[in-house]
């Protein structure tokens, strides 16, 4: 099976990459892609190209890969702040891939996409059930919206087999922080528990729909053995997480580290990044995609050992 990975040099990507070479699909060729070269891993061809390029579509199918994984995007600062940028990258260069797909005869691949939250908008219930309506609030919603729209028509066409998996907010993400208006509900636990200082740019009653990087591997995998049979005509899952409110994740870490890691933290309010952040929803059912399998973390504390297993071992040794 060939497998290509799109945006494979961002955290998601390089985890799914490590997790498929270390035995958790099978391959006979892997291919690795995005803006910027993807790290050398043995056994797979790492190439850089921008898929708003015309001819990115052309040679990103030349060797007709089975399995995609298109994890590509501006993310949602950067979308919401270069408009043009977020949909060029965001839908016109996902319509050009699957438009070039379709032109291709014989030719049926499985696509796994990265879809977001913010395809909802408020205002919601305060669980939000499967079949709630798509009303974004954002540019980049609208975007992953509309992408979403676009897998399930080609799908239905027959163009490929196509899954959107609706991501939680991925916690905690490691290494430095990205343009993504979320980023925060990372960096206030991960630098802390490095001993930096930290920024809480909202208030510390805001509520959010999380899952553990480790999780969100799982989410992939999993989306990529299902069948059409399993998925049914919609082809977008909103994916199991966890709900916690700022202060429910502070005090987790103090559970975790100590009052020493919370004191790193300042409460410096950020009115853009909580105009984003602030519509954004509290808890979702994810019935579909619980009965399909798909698990998510129980509670905070959970979450802050998987980063510490994952990127701070010898302390967890």
């Amino acid at each position: 099976m060939h497998i290509l990975i799109l945006g494979a040099a961002g955290m998601i990507g390089r985890k799914l990459t490590a997790a498929i070479t270390a035995g958790a699909l099978p391959f006979t060729r892997l291919t690795l892609v995005d803006v910027i070269t993807p790290a050398q891993v043995p056994g797979a061809t790492s190439l850089a190209l921008n898929l708003t390029d015309p001819a990115a579509a052309t040679t990103l199918l030349k060797h007709r890969p089975d399995l995609i994984f298109h994890l590509a995007a501006v993310v949602s600062g950067e979308a919401e702040a270069d408009f043009a940028k977020g949909y060029a990258t965001n839908l016109d260069a996902s319509r050009a891939l699957f438009d070039a797909i379709a032109a291709i005869a014989d030719y049926h691949p499985k696509l796994v996409f990265a879809s977001s939250l913010a395809v909802y908008g408020a205002p919601f219930p305060k669980v939000i059930p499967d079949d709630f309506h798509l009303t974004p609030r954002t540019s980049y919603g609208t975007q992953k919206a509309m992408t979403e729209l676009l897998i399930t028509d080609y799908s239905r066409r027959g163009f490929f087999d196509g899954i959107a998996i609706r991501l939680p907010t991925i916690c905690i993400r490691p290494g430095t922080p990205n343009r993504a208006a979320s980023g925060f509900y990372s960096s206030i636990l991960r630098e802390p528990l490095a001993g930096l200082r930290a920024t809480l740019p909202v208030r510390d009653t805001l509520r959010h729909w999380f899952a553990s990087p480790r999780a969100a591997i799982r989410y992939f995998l999993r989306a990529a053995s299902l069948t059409p049979a399993e998925i049914g005509p919609d082809r977008a899952l909103t994916m199991p997480g966890l709900s916690a409110s700022v202060a429910e994740m502070i005090e987790a870490l103090r559970r975790v580290a100590g009052q020493k890691a919370v004191d790193l933290i300042t409460h410096a309010p950020d009115s853009a990044i909580a105009a984003i952040v602030e519509p954004w929803a509290e808890a979702f059912e994810a019935s579909r995609a619980r009965a399909l399998g798909f698990r998510a973390e129980q509670d905070f504390d959970e979450i802050i050992r998987i980063h510490l297993e994952d990127e701070h071992p010898t302390r967890t040794n």
